[in-house]
């Protein structure tokens, strides 16, 4: 039943499974599991789909005419991945230590993760265990705060300054912690997760 309707509405939307599938950051492969029923997506998805075609869990799962059209339009968005480590290795970035999920009002989340920050060099602004919503990214601009891996470690959380071709600043908010200089070959070393869109306070 399940299937069925996701595949209905999603026709009704003039989409393709692929089109459906970058929405949710999964394979067309995972949207023709869903559709014929082969796989279930989770709950935080299915909550997701049903924002996303207007309507409710309820009739996504029993197709219940009812409850057609019945969204919470105040709701706080899509639930987006809560990470706790983001490294760099065999060229490619890895999202490790999840943490459940944060909502955020996205357009398309899969392009997003949040990070939870560690350590206070980007205090008063940024504290430890403060959320970071990430969109995923290869590049910044100067000036954007953003995450970003120096080497073989996890991703830091900075303010990055393109000083020059050959040289970048990774800069704190704490000025009691110095600011990384980056140039010449290293920067061959330097991987960029994302830029942060906004930061939410965890109490």
């Amino acid at each position: 039943m399940v299937g069925a309707q996701i595949k209905k509405l999603r026709k009704q939307k003039k989409m393709s499974q692929t089109d459906l599938a970058k929405i949710f950051g999964v394979t067309q492969q995972a949207v023709g599991k869903w559709e014929t029923d082969k796989c279930t997506p989770s709950a935080a998805i299915l909550r997701d789909l049903a924002r996303l075609f207007n309507t409710s869990v309820d009739y996504l799962v029993c197709g219940d005419e009812s409850v057609y059209g019945m969204a919470n339009i105040d709701d706080d968005g899509y639930a987006i991945p809560v990470l706790g480590t983001v490294k760099a290795g065999y060229n490619r970035l890895a999202f490790e230590d999840d943490l459940g999920t944060e909502y955020a009002k996205v357009s398309r989340p899969g392009d997003y993760f949040y990070l939870q920050v560690k350590g206070n060099s980007m205090e008063p602004y940024i504290r430890d265990g403060d959320l970071a919503l990430v969109h995923r990214q290869a590049a910044l601009e100067s000036g954007d705060l953003g995450v970003v891996i120096y080497g073989d470690g996890e991703g830091t959380l900075k303010k990055f300054i393109q000083n020059s071709r050959d040289m970048i600043l990774l800069q704190p908010f704490n000025p009691d912690y110095d600011t990384l200089v980056i140039s010449g070959s290293d920067l061959e070393n330097v991987y960029v997760a994302g830029k942060v869109i906004e930061t939410k306070r965890k109490w």
